[in-house]
């Protein structure tokens, strides 16, 4: 008997950050770059009150969530899209724009939902080489071809926890052929403190062929809820739009992010909180000989080559303390782990157990 046959699909699958490990949920989570202190109590508020009735579809177009943003951040109400996640927004971006034989540049280490995508769609990733875990706007131009179709850049970049300048990045744009879109994920811009350091919104909100996308799943804590969105010419969010499943976000979650993205008190709180623990966690790893780069964002890239512990048999030990990091395999960055920053208690822990496993 002859049974339906899926096409073949020449992308690997995105595998989230661990819940638990060996079938036993970890105490610390500190591995897919959450919220330090969760939502606002307003936002959890907000959700419990609309959870309440079930039986209403949420508005598709997510109106009043559009209009919040868009008074916020002084935007065009028309030109933004909700996303079931960020990650939606790049994905309808990728099936409205990408054909067999496009190309699509990324960054050496770049978000890996990205080429997920692009693969999805048929088109070729092509990575541009990074200099010191940071992404060359002059590797990136040298890989650009009549192929190119869309470059992505995540400025904070995960999982390396760098950024490009304000100067870099507008390079980048002005050498770009015109049709060639711009997708600028400013998933971590909130913890940014530099100078030299623009978001993506406050850039390119004029520009007709650029993309800016966001989230509510980090420094908002409503990584459960799964809401996003983006923000783009008319002409591009309404080629959006034809593709853009309806009903995608639900409706607890659509006015959980409306009451989440006014209450600033919370957001500067844990603004706060990661910077004095990036800090933290810089200067204790230095003290442990744990190589990483001073970080823009809740997270941390460490590396342990000058330990004598390698990053498989630190993670293993972390797991079984209950402590969950994330492995860098699927980067190819080699002897490394991801640590975001947790609440106080977690830290601390994560500290000591880590000077534990290290004889320190």
């Amino acid at each position: 008997m002859k049974l339906p046959k899926a096409k073949n699909i020449n992308a690997e699958k995105y595998v989230a950050g661990l819940s638990k490990f060996k079938q036993k949920f970890a105490k610390i989570k500190l591995s897919a770059n959450e919220s330090a202190l969760g939502p606002s109590p307003r936002a959890v508020k907000e959700y419990i009150k609309v959870s309440k009735d079930f039986k209403r579809y949420p508005d598709s177009d997510g109106t009043f969530l559009r209009k919040t943003i868009a008074k916020k951040f002084k935007l065009d109400q028309s030109k933004i899209i909700l996303g079931s996640g960020s990650d939606q927004v790049i994905e309808i971006i990728c099936k409205a724009f990408l054909s067999k034989n496009d190309e699509v540049v990324l960054s050496q280490y770049s978000f890996i939902i990205y080429r997920i995508y692009t693969k999805l769609n048929s088109a070729k990733v092509v990575y541009a080489a990074e200099n010191n875990f940071t992404s060359s706007v002059d590797n990136i131009l040298s890989c650009v071809t009549s192929k190119t179709k869309i470059i992505f850049i995540a400025n904070p970049n995960n999982p390396t926890g760098t950024y490009i300048s304000k100067k870099e990045i507008l390079k980048l744009r002005k050498k770009l052929r015109s049709n060639i879109l711009l997708v600028v994920d400013d998933a971590y811009f909130e913890y940014v403190n530099s100078k030299d350091y623009e978001c993506g919104l406050k850039l390119f909100t004029k520009f007709k062929n650029v993309v800016i996308t966001r989230t509510f799943s980090k420094i908002y804590g409503l990584a459960g809820l799964r809401v996003g969105w983006g923000y783009a010419s008319k002409n591009i969010v309404d080629s959006l739009y034809k593709i853009k499943p309806p009903f995608n976000v639900s409706r607890p979650a659509l006015f959980a992010a409306s009451v989440a993205i006014k209450d600033t008190a919370w957001l500067n709180k844990e603004i706060m909180h990661v910077r004095k623990w990036s800090k933290i966690f810089y200067d204790v790893f230095k003290k442990l000989n744990i190589h990483t780069n001073k970080t823009s964002v809740n997270f941390s890239l460490i590396n342990f080559d000058r330990v004598k512990k390698n990053s498989k048999q630190v993670f293993y030990a972390l797991a079984k303390a209950g402590i969950l990091l994330r492995q860098m395999d699927a980067y190819s960055i080699k002897n490394s782990l991801r640590v975001t920053v947790g609440n106080s208690k977690e830290n601390l822990k994560l500290i000591t157990e880590l000077k534990k496993i290290l004889n320190v």
